[in-house]
This record gives C-alpha cells, sequence and structure tokens, in this order.
C-alpha cells in the first residue's frame, strides 16, 4: 500500500485528498510546535473512513471504470504475494518469446498447490513499458494455455487474474495469430480437466479477458468492469468522440451488478473502503475465501461433470428473441 505522501487521487477522490492534506498539514504543525495535535488527527483520519464509504456507495459506471484504473490498485503480482506463499513464475510460451504482460506459475493457496495465472500492468513508467500496459501478445496466451495444460496435468487447480485494457492490437501480434491464441485458449479452457477460477481484479475487456477468462467460476471484484469494448473506444464507434464515454459506460452495463443479474459472473467480491488500493492485504484477505469455498466445492465434481457444467454454463449466457417470419 503506498504510503500517504505518496497517494495519488482521482477527481472524485478529491474530499479525501483535502482531508489527507489538512492530515499532513497538522502532523507538520505538529512536528514543530512539540504540541500534542493527537486528538484533531484522529478525527481527521476517522472522516477520511467515513468519506471513503460516502464514495464508495455512490459510485456511477464510469467512476468504476477509472478506479479500476488507478495507479495505485494491486495488480496480479500483489495478490499472488499477499494471497500465496511459495510462488514459482514460469516463463516462455516455448515458441516466440516471454510475454512479460503475462506472468504465471505455481503457488501455495492455504496449503494447497494452485496455478496462478494473470496479466500484470507496470507499477511505474518503465514497467508500465515492459510490462506493455497489461496487454498481452499471442504469445502471451500460448504461454498462458501452456501453464493451465501444466497444471492439468499435476491435477492443479487454475487461478486466472484478470487485468487488461484488452489483447495489444499491433500488427506483429495479428502477424503472429493474436485471434487464434485468444480462440484456442478459449476452446481449451472449455476442456480442462481441473477447477477453473476466473476473477477480475481491474479491467476486463474484450478479447484480453477472455483469453484467461472462461472457467468454472467467475468472480469480479466490486470495482471492476468487464464488457466487448472499453467505454473510449465505443464512445468514438458510436458518436465519434471520446466525450460520451461516461454515456457509453452507462450504456453498456458493465459493472459487477449488471454481470450478475445478467448471469456472467457467479459472485461479487468486497473491496475494502473507497476500492482495494486503500488496503491490499484487505483486498487480497477479501478475495480468497472466495477462491478457497470455489476451489473446494468444485473439487468434490467429476472431471468429465466438472467439463459439462462449464460448457451449459456458457451455452446458457445471453439472451434473444426470435421473430416470427412472416410470408
Amino acid at each position: 500500500m503506498p504510503q500517504d505522501k505518496n497517494r495519488q487521487f482521482l477527481e472524485f477522490e478529491k474530499p479525501i485528498k483535502e482531508l489527507f492534506d489538512d492530515i499532513e498539514s497538522l502532523k507538520q504543525k505538529a512536528e514543530k510546535s512539540k504540541i500534542d495535535l493527537t486528538d484533531p488527527i484522529r478525527k481527521l483520519e476517522e472522516r477520511v473512513i467515513e468519506a471513503r464509504k460516502a464514495i464508495t456507495q455512490n459510485l456511477t459506471p464510469w467512476q468504476k471504470v477509472q478506479l479500476s484504473r488507478h495507479p495505485d490498485r494491486p495488480y496480479t503480482m500483489k495478490y499472488i504475494d499477499k494471497m500465496t506463499t511459495e510462488f514459482v513464475e514460469l516463463f516462455g510460451d516455448r515458441n516466440v518469446k516471454d510475454d512479460k504482460a503475462m506472468v504465471g506459475g505455481f503457488a501455495s493457496l492455504d496449503g494447497q498447490t494452485v496455478m496462478l495465472i494473470g496479466q500484470q500492468k507496470g507499477i511505474n513508467t518503465k514497467a508500465r513499458q515492459l510490462r506493455n500496459f497489461g496487454m498481452a501478445n499471442p504469445e502471451g496466451y500460448r504461454k498462458a494455455l501452456r501453464l493451465m495444460k501444466l497444471a492439468e496435468k499435476f491435477n492443479k487447480p487454475i487461478i486466472t487474474l484478470i487485468d487488461t485494457p484488452g489483447a495489444y492490437p499491433g500488427l506483429e501480434a495479428e502477424e503472429r495469430g493474436q485471434g487464434e491464441a485468444i480462440a484456442r485458449n478459449i476452446y481449451e479452457m472449455c476442456r480442462l480437466t481441473v477447477p477453473v477460477i476466473c476473477v477480475i481484479i481491474g479491467e476486463g475487456a474484450s478479447g484480453g479477458a477472455l483469453g484467461i477468462g472462461v472457467g468454472d467460476r467467475i468472480l469480479m471484484l466490486e470495482n471492476t468492469w468487464y464488457t466487448v469494448i472499453s467505454p473510449e473506444s465505443c464512445s468514438s464507434i458510436l458518436w465519434r468522440s471520446w466525450e460520451y464515454k461516461e454515456k457509453a459506460a452507462e450504456q453498456l452495463k458493465l459493472t459487477p451488478d449488471y454481470m450478475h443479474q445478467f448471469g456472467i459472473i457467479d459472485a461479487i467480491v468486497p473491496e475494502p473502503l473507497g476500492g482495494a488500493h486503500w488496503d491490499y492485504q484487505q483486498a487480497a484477505d477479501l478475495l480468497k475465501p472466495f477462491l478457497l469455498d470455489a476451489i473446494n466445492e468444485l473439487k468434490q465434481l467429476d472431471p468429465q461433470e466438472r467439463i459439462k457444467k462449464r460448457i451449459e454454463k456458457f451455452n446458457k449466457m445471453g439472451f434473444w428473441e426470435e421473430l416470427p417470419v412472416e410470408g
């Protein structure tokens, strides 16, 4: 969790920032004057908690999109660090190279070995460039599939952590088969014989998310989004401008409550007050029981029964209306 002085604030978090500025001012005053200001500082800290709670309860879809992209938000490696022990990262797709935007490996989750795979964004400018802003190339998805097959070989559950603005759309990615790599992952994930749990921990956009998003259980953290296109891209297509991104976010119904209502996800995982970026350990502690419960439940099923239920789950998604043919 970032130190208070290094925290970054979104526009709608401005009331919290003002309180933090007041707290910092009092701390400096107390240090210089040697006056005990513990009580007023404590009261301001209580107001920070109240402000975090108030903001969380009244978020618009666009604000949830912004929170999912918060620069202080924990990414895949942070959840792995806070939830598991003995993580052994594995590299490469055995074909082209290692994609730094996709990470994965075996780890111990409360004493049981699991395969953890997820998109990783960078925590600073240099790391973001190295990680390609969490946008995987085809080799990233092939690496993920290789790790899934390895987990299947050793009969270990798979957990995927999804956080991407989309698969990398560059020319070289298309030349190396971006679409085929994602389609192959979707096909193969349907047939995995081990339990598969997918969690949207940030952005869940388009095929970039679906490439590691087919599982027995689909979870979303409460301040995340999951849809076929980002609000900005949707706005630029429909209105020829990014200015309508807030309206697009509303119309896309991309927040966890809608996803649960539509039957796309199985559960919404709560976050710390104000968002996961306020307390990394608490965010991990809130997610961990959902993963353990899902694994224990899915382990009771026969592998073929699990595959059957997984396919049925995705076949039932969506709704439509058939109109009578005239003539």
